[in-house]
């Protein structure tokens, strides 16, 4: 357990970097693509369900085993399960922590896009974001090394400068600027002719359209949504709890890093759908919603350049929050775990990750014939299955059997550490749920998952 370890200057700066790790282009990029394609209303309600019941207690697990250790996941599971049988937990937590490291080689790649993306709306060349230019850019190793390199930079800055100093700061102006965007994006949408419709088919539960046994398939799409969302089971929120005090209990804390979440999600999908209707663009387009499809937009739209600019640094500001927040990650499982400085710490894991961002970057140019996942996909693809698909499920699950067997942490010292403090308490009765139906619940999304795409 690290003893002088750094702590928030306030409990804002806790919400807020949480969160910020959490917001991201999960929200503002996957969230609307996956919604539009399984028909709006009833998908948003069943990832709010599924929100409460997966994504809350998954969420609360790791900021309590961060904030009883004051650790980073390998150190967390090695330090609260001491002791506790023969059963060397800490040895598969080194294997989910490298998802933070895995996320970050794509996830610095295509946040490198969107400043691509902002700075040509804020150069006034709105004209020229055609459906062609991501694949033009993409073909361009050179220009998306230098946006990659840009990103990681100003990652690797912030958090040179130490959680009360640089990164709560940042993180507080990175936040309330992403959310003064989003409220002006959202009213400017919320004024479109036919912006009702684009509303009605966002947040209306409809059963149209799920004939032919598509339901189901709605109904895993949301449970996955809800869950990797949140970015849980690497140990990227518990790094947050690990610089978090004990004067609060931690339900509430996750109720307000699930507001917030919820609410980026959601204005995003009020942003893009009375977009999508007011100009005649299918919702349904995919993960090219926001790169391409809505681009053409921003072209028709009357000030289309300002608002085109608007949104772009917004998706670039929440993907940036991720970027610190994870790297943060990164940074302190150095000085934990290595005993490096933080200096140290944050230029070797920028030097690797620059080095690491490469195969995604050539994977779209000089190694395009690589598919590794299949025809028509790329090595970003198999980063993002690697880390979505089973890090991110089997991380929790592992976690979810820590935190509640006897032969790790256990369920009263979890409890005693989650309700610690001021604030809302985790209720006992959910003591069950938590130890014998969450795992199976998580273990069924993992599974269909797979069963989805294999078979």
């Amino acid at each position: 357990m690290t003893q002088n370890r750094e702590q928030f200057a306030s409990r804002l700066g806790f919400i807020l970097m949480t969160a910020g790790c959490a917001i991201g282009l999960g929200n503002v990029w996957r969230f609307p693509y996956v919604a539009g394609a399984y028909g709006g209303g009833l998908f948003v309600a069943l990832y709010l369900f599924f929100l409460a019941v997966l994504g809350f207690p998954v969420m609360v697990m790791e900021l309590a085993a961060g904030r009883a250790a004051r650790s980073t996941l390998p150190g967390a599971l090695r330090t609260l399960g001491a002791g506790r049988g023969r059963f060397k937990w800490h040895i598969p937590g080194y294997v989910f922590f490298s998802g933070n490291l895995i996320l970050l080689m794509y996830y610095t790649v295509i946040s490198g896009w969107l400043l691509a993306y902002a700075l040509r709306m804020l150069s006034g060349g709105r004209d020229k974001l055609t459906p062609q230019f991501l694949a033009d850019f993409t073909n361009r190793p050179g220009e998306q090394t230098l946006c990659t390199l840009v990103m990681l930079s100003l990652t690797v800055l912030i958090c040179l400068g130490g959680v009360r100093n640089a990164i709560e700061k940042s993180i507080k102006v990175m936040m309330g600027g992403l959310f003064l965007l989003l409220s002006a994006l959202t009213l400017r949408s919320l004024c479109l002719p036919g912006a009702a419709e684009g509303i009605t088919f966002f947040l209306w539960p409809s059963l149209k359209g799920f004939a032919g046994g598509h339901l189901l398939e709605t109904v895993h799409a949301a449970m996955a949504q809800a869950f990797f969302t949140l970015s849980l089971g690497i140990g990227s929120i518990m790094v947050c709890g690990s610089y978090f005090g004990r004067e609060r209990s931690l339900p509430g804390e996750g109720l307000w890093i699930i507001f917030c979440d919820t609410l980026v999600a959601l204005c995003s999908g009020l942003v893009i759908f009375p977009a999508c209707r007011a100009y005649g663009i299918s919702p349904d387009a995919g993960p090219s919603l926001i790169f391409i499809t809505l681009p053409r937009v921003f072209q028709n739209m009357p000030a289309g350049a300002v608002w085109g600019t608007a949104f772009f640094i917004f998706l670039a500001v929440a993907a940036f929050s991720t970027l610190v927040a994870v790297f943060e990650n990164l940074a302190a499982f150095g000085m934990d775990e290595l005993k490096w400085s933080r200096k140290k710490s944050c230029f070797v894991f920028g030097a690797v990750l620059a080095v690491l961002s490469l195969p995604c970057i050539l994977g779209f140019n000089v190694w395009k014939h690589i598919r590794p996942l299949g025809k028509d996909s790329c090595i970003l693809d198999l980063e993002d299955f690697i880390v979505s698909d089973n890090l991110l499920p089997l991380g929790a699950l592992f976690l979810a059997v820590f935190c509640t067997s006897r032969y790790g942490w256990g369920i009263e010292n979890f409890y005693g550490e989650l309700n610690a403090g001021q604030g809302v308490k985790f209720p006992r009765w959910a003591a069950f749920y938590l130890k014998w139906i969450l795992p199976v619940i998580i273990f069924a999304v993992w599974a269909a998952g797979m069963i989805r795409r294999f078979c």
